[in-house]
């Protein structure tokens, strides 16, 4: 039986917060927990990196069709009604505009809005995502989907298949993708390939941290911040990919879509009227 007391007590208590989407925030409980787990037996370690293998070559045949691309990222957690949803679907449409294709991680949020903004433009739109423990529906605009198992598997898929990158405001996710590729980029392991933060309320502190401190105390050099582009604009975002485009020897003229058939990629991603 319940103490009047005690519920007396807990009456002014706010109401527990409503349970946050677990989309993309959650590692896979399965093979690659093992794999970071530490030394496992010597057999075992040698069915995995096959099995990694494996992977890789599926995503190299199954992305390998798909033309001049830019990888947008950001967070799943904004709805269709929040201002860096509409940020992200007028870029989306802008890059499909511009013959590019556009990926993203192929859920809800920034990734719906920037594969919704491709299909406005009627572009090629990609879906590129890591099997979570729970799993979730793709967003509805996408052309193709594919998932993968492993983390570095699908980072190395948004890198070698990427002409640019975008990065919208977003959680610890976002960040990860965003200091990656400007590592790859600053230690010239990938092409100087545009790296755009749009967005510039939410990305301005995180780029006065780098001018302020890192700089300062000599972890970077200045010009590493010439690797960022911060802008709220579209077109300035579009012109800086187009340029960089051209200067590593292609021709914004060639069209996003492939002179082959894109090939099937996996069992997800309808298509929506």
């Amino acid at each position: 039986m319940t103490d009047p007391k005690d519920e007396s007590t807990n009456s002014h208590l706010p109401p527990d917060p409503p349970q946050r989407p677990t989309w993309g925030k959650q590692p896979p409980p399965g093979d690659e927990q093992r794999l970071l787990a530490g030394p496992r037996l010597r057999r075992e370690e040698l069915f995995r990196a096959i099995r990694i293998f494996r992977e890789f070559i599926r995503g190299f045949r199954q992305l390998h069709f798909i033309g001049p691309c830019v990888t947008v990222f950001g967070s799943a957690r904004f709805d269709e009604n929040h201002e860096y949803y509409q940020l992200a679907r007028d870029t989306g449409k802008a890059l499909a505009e511009a013959q590019f294709a556009v990926m993203t991680g192929g859920g809800p949020g920034i990734m719906e809005a920037a594969n919704r903004g491709a299909r406005d433009a009627k572009g090629i739109s990609i879906g590129c995502n890591i099997q979570l423990p729970f799993e979730q529906e793709p967003n509805p605009y996408l052309d193709r989907f594919v998932e993968f198992r492993y983390f570095f598997v699908r980072k190395v898929m948004l890198v070698k298949y990427s002409d640019a990158f975008i990065a919208m405001p977003g959680g610890f996710g976002t960040m990860d993708e965003v200091f990656e590729t400007a590592v790859l980029v600053q230690t010239a392991k990938i092409e100087k390939f545009p790296l755009i933060l749009m967005g510039v309320k939410f990305w301005e502190p995180l780029m006065a941290y780098m001018r302020d401190t890192l700089v300062a105390v000599g972890t970077i050099s200045p010009e590493d911040l010439d690797i960022i582009t911060l802008t709220d604009s579209v077109d300035e975002a579009i012109a800086v990919i187009t340029a960089a485009y051209t200067k590593n020897g292609h021709s914004t003229k060639e069209p996003a879509r492939p002179k082959r058939p894109i090939p099937a990629i996996g069992e997800h991603g309808p298509k929506a009227e």
